[in-house]
């Protein structure tokens, strides 16, 4: 019956589902010299942890001085603000970029109003001759017309 236990206690131990009181029993039943044949081999393993546990190490153990952390936090802290400022520069030059693209749209379109004045202009000049010659013709008209009332007159 013992032996049935400690082979359900061993597969229990093998699946890592043993307690610690049934590990215990199952330490000191393969550390006693009363193991049966088929399971010697687990003999060795336990006898193994039973003469680890009692080692210690005791040479000194160095340990390296620890390196002075950086301050990361520091550095995510300037990157934002880099960030920040280049976002705000970047904004400042595309409005420029926006006043002068809207500078150059009104001036192309004063440009071409001022042609098409001028071009009105010319009109009015040439209409402007046309009148004044209009004007010189009717005057000699009316300088032949008073001619001819005098002529009229010392004939009548």
């Amino acid at each position: 019956m013992e032996l049935a236990n400690i082979e359900k206690l061993l597969d229990k131990y093998l699946d890592a589902e043993t307690t610690l009181q049934e590990e215990q029993t199952l330490q000191e039943y393969f550390t006693s010299n009363n193991v049966a044949p088929h399971l010697q081999e687990y003999s060795m393993m336990f006898g193994y942890f039973k003469q680890s546990k009692d080692e210690t190490f005791t040479k000194t153990i160095q340990l390296k001085p620890e390196k002075t952390k950086k301050n990361w936090k520091w550095l995510s802290v300037a990157a934002s603000v880099v960030l920040l400022f280049s976002v705000f520069m970047g904004n400042e030059e595309y409005k420029k970029y926006q006043q002068r693209k809207q500078f150059a749209q009104i001036k192309e379109a004063l440009q071409l109003v001022s042609v098409n004045l001028n071009k009105g202009n010319d009109a009015l000049y040439a209409v402007s001759n046309n009148l004044k010659k209009g004007n010189d013709a009717i005057e000699q008209l009316g300088a032949y017309e008073e001619t001819v009332n005098k002529v009229i007159n010392t004939v009548n």
